[in-house]
């Protein structure tokens, strides 16, 4: 926050210069300017200082202007004049601006929810990335629950679930015709076939292997598959395993002639969470914020 004050010292600034500004002065690499949110409209710095920004609006250290500008106010130069070595949320709880706005941000009057400010304390994230992080932990939860039930799950159901997970990617035509294409178990170490598209001129060969964590594929195997796929004249094969692949294993599949995918038991629960095989839905949360235009 000191630094995004420091920058509206001499005159009204825009938000995306300050940002530029900002990253010149930080010295941040290409990778690091460019990080983006997983919502990908922007990227994580701009959004640090988008949050910094508002937390010394609501100080009243600066003020808005007009759309994307703000400036400093009496009060955020008296700050300065102050010399502070770092601004955060303890230093601007002396403002009673400031308290009353993470009062009226910590309880919900009409559901009665506890404070927040807790959840904050201490924290350097911005809410937006506080709210990221708790999103992964619960996806990682269902991941790895996913993973335990299929693990669990009879040989046949394993089959059925890649069947959907294809049909859901857009794969295979029809649950029928991709269920019978994968039902040809032990073909010349073929687990199955799914049609890449409708006529089925392009096919992709799939090999699957429910195996419990830690019983690892190993490089054998994926050498195995790809002499499988010889045999069928395939250029592109999947090996899908509810356990992982050994080093050895990847780099085998990198330096093979054919394209080789290899989809480990983490990978196969993100791709059911994404296309929602297994799980479903329970609740949406829409982040909603100011409509500059509707102000202009």
């Amino acid at each position: 926050m000191l630094p995004v004050l420091m920058v509206s010292a001499d005159r009204e600034t825009r938000v995306g210069d300050a940002v530029d500004q900002l990253a010149e002065q930080l010295n941040l690499t290409g990778d690091e300017r460019t990080q983006l949110l997983p919502s990908g409209r922007q990227t994580v710095f701009a959004n640090r200082v988008h949050w910094a920004k508002t937390y010394l609006t609501k100080a009243g250290l600066v003020a808005s202007t007009r759309r994307g500008h703000f400036k400093i106010t009496d009060r955020g130069r008296q700050v300065l004049a102050s010399r502070p070595t770092r601004i955060d949320n303890e230093f601007l709880n002396r403002f009673e601006e400031f308290r009353q706005f993470k009062e009226k941000s910590a309880t919900d009057a009409a559901t009665g929810l506890p404070p927040i400010e807790p959840v904050l304390a201490g924290r350097t994230e911005t809410p937006d990335e506080i709210m990221r992080v708790a999103h992964r932990q619960v996806e990682t939860s269902l991941g790895q629950d996913l993973l335990d039930r299929i693990r669990a799950a009879p040989p046949s159901f394993f089959e059925r679930l890649i069947v959907n997970l294809l049909l859901s990617m857009g794969y295979g035509g029809s649950a029928t015709e991709a269920g019978r294409a994968l039902g040809r178990s032990g073909d010349d170490g073929v687990d199955g076939v799914i049609d890449q598209d409708a006529l089925g001129l392009d096919r992709v060969y799939i090999q699957a292997k429910r195996y419990a964590e830690g019983n690892n594929i190993g490089a054998g195997a994926i050498r195995d598959f790809f002499g499988s796929l010889d045999r069928h004249k395939a250029t592109k094969g999947l090996f899908v395993t509810t356990s992982s692949f050994s080093p050895a294993a990847r780099e085998t599949a990198d330096f093979l002639s054919k394209r080789l995918v290899l989809i480990d038991g983490e990978h196969l629960a993100r791709l059911m969470i994404r296309y929602n095989v297994g799980c479903r839905v329970e609740e949406v949360l829409h982040i909603r914020k100011v409509d500059e235009d509707f102000f202009e």
